[in-house]
């Protein structure tokens, strides 16, 4: 069993006038079989999160600790974090001009599982997963991510989790400009990969309609930068009626927060 554990984490984002504090103290433990949804309105800090576990260079952690299986993530670097079992699924997938989606998997394989697998069996498991995403077989063969739609950069996103088979995933918003079959078959891939794989999850959203598919073990509110509520799915359920006036007084915090 693995665990992550984010303990008083404080982090900045570095923007033109200076850095300006995010995260104010984040208090988190996912362990293995486990879904935590993060909800909570734009500009709470959900997204500096994920990049902050991450590795992201514009955000500065300032104090805390991220430990998985009791090592601390922070003093890695990006690659080593990825190879010690974190993944992240970006909001906005980057295009690769010039790199196709079959050798950027490959080479990310090769560097997590550290040797190059067998290329008859690698087929077959490529295969496998696109299928499960109802993925068509030339895609393999396209840049990543180039003129993809926000459906297909997502089911690049959870190809790539089904074959990285992570410790720890953290999605998000993984569902932001899906429609609704789209939506279907990422949460599924989310599924699959839970059912197969003994990882935790950090899914962060700002709506429950994910949730309907992805049933998560635990629901936190997010908002200016620190976890202010946490409880069990039903959680959800009373933000999608009641919204987050009651954790934001009524005011939008900042976008440049995220």
């Amino acid at each position: 069993m693995s665990s992550l554990e984010i303990k008083d984490l404080h982090a900045s984002v570095v923007t033109d006038e200076g850095a300006k504090e995010i995260l104010k103290g984040v208090d988190l433990t996912i362990n293995s079989g486990e879904i935590h949804a993060i909800m909570g309105p734009n500009g709470s800090g959900k997204s500096t999160l994920s990049y902050a576990i991450a590795g992201h260079p514009k955000y500065q952690v300032t104090s805390g600790e991220v430990l998985l299986d009791g090592e601390n993530v922070l003093d890695m670097t990006v690659d080593e974090r990825g190879r010690a079992g974190l993944f992240l699924a970006m909001q906005y997938p980057v295009e690769v001009p010039g790199v196709s989606m079959s050798n950027f998997l490959r080479t990310a394989a090769t560097s997590v599982r550290g040797e190059a697998p067998k290329l008859r069996h690698w087929v077959k498991e490529v295969k496998d997963e696109m299928s499960k995403l109802d993925i068509s077989a030339d895609f393999a063969e396209r840049s990543v991510n180039e003129g993809f739609s926000g459906g297909e950069k997502k089911r690049h996103e959870i190809l790539q989790l089904g074959l990285l088979k992570p410790k720890m995933a953290i999605l998000d918003e993984t569902d932001s400009g899906l429609d609704v079959d789209a939506l279907r078959v990422v949460s599924k891939g989310v599924n699959d990969f839970k059912a197969s794989n003994d990882a935790g999850i950090m899914l962060i959203t700002h709506y429950s309609r994910i949730l309907k598919h992805v049933q998560p073990d635990f629901v936190h509110v997010f908002s200016e930068g620190r976890i202010v509520e946490s409880g069990g799915p039903e959680l959800a359920d009373a933000l999608e009626e009641s919204g987050y006036v009651r954790f934001t007084g009524g005011k939008q915090e900042e976008a440049a927060a995220r």
